[in-house]
């Protein structure tokens, strides 16, 4: 049976206690979701993340992007993007997803893993440049792939899988409790592109 292709509880609460995690399914068609997999991977500015630790600069092999409605500076990993105008179909992506959820967004971080061995560690999207508590949309196309939550103090998991045009809102208390990561998998040979739309605050307007 395709899980994915009945219609999810949205109003479902994948996380037990502390935080809030909604997910949305699918959005769109295959061929909806394949059109925007094959734009992003051709139109987007993408660059191999930087990340420094313990002094050293890291460049991992996943790419990334950050893109806004201003020119917003974020700061992760001790290093600073800054956001690049809106292309057309992100902005598309995002009146769909605020359309559906109801939030609003003003930037987008977007990943690209170029197979299930590239992925991402246990962190928690708590920068101080971001809305606190604020809804984070995560729309993933391309590769299916587990999703995986771990509450910080009893160690409890929550695992999920996400749908190539699915979307993934995560809000409220979530961050402050919850760390999350997208584990590799030796199983998965081709690309996923996830773009986590966002709200940035207490920034210079010009």
């Amino acid at each position: 049976m395709d899980l994915f292709s009945q219609i999810p509880d949205t109003h479902r609460n994948w996380l037990p206690y502390d935080g809030t995690v909604h997910y949305y399914g699918k959005l769109m068609s295959k061929e909806q979701a394949d059109f925007y997999l094959n734009k992003l991977l051709e139109t987007i500015n993408w660059r191999n993340d930087e990340a420094v630790i313990f002094g050293r600069k890291i460049i991992t092999k996943r790419k990334v992007a950050w893109y806004g409605e201003r020119p917003y500076a974020y700061t992760y990993s001790n290093t600073t993007k800054y956001a690049l105008p809106w292309t057309k179909e992100l902005l598309e992506l995002k009146i769909l997803i605020e359309k559906e959820t109801g939030e609003t967004f003003n930037s987008c971080l977007l990943n690209l893993y170029h197979s299930g061995d590239e992925g991402m560690a246990w962190h928690s999207d708590g920068e101080r440049d971001l809305k606190r508590d604020g809804a984070i949309g995560s729309m993933s196309f391309g590769a299916e792939r587990k999703f995986a939550f771990k509450h910080k103090q009893t160690k409890e998991k929550i695992e999920l899988f996400l749908a190539h045009g699915s979307l993934l809102v995560m809000k409220d208390i979530t961050q402050t409790h919850w760390l999350h990561r997208l584990p590799p998998s030796k199983k998965i040979t081709t690309p996923r592109v996830n773009l986590t739309f966002r709200t940035i605050e207490n920034q210079a307007k010009d």
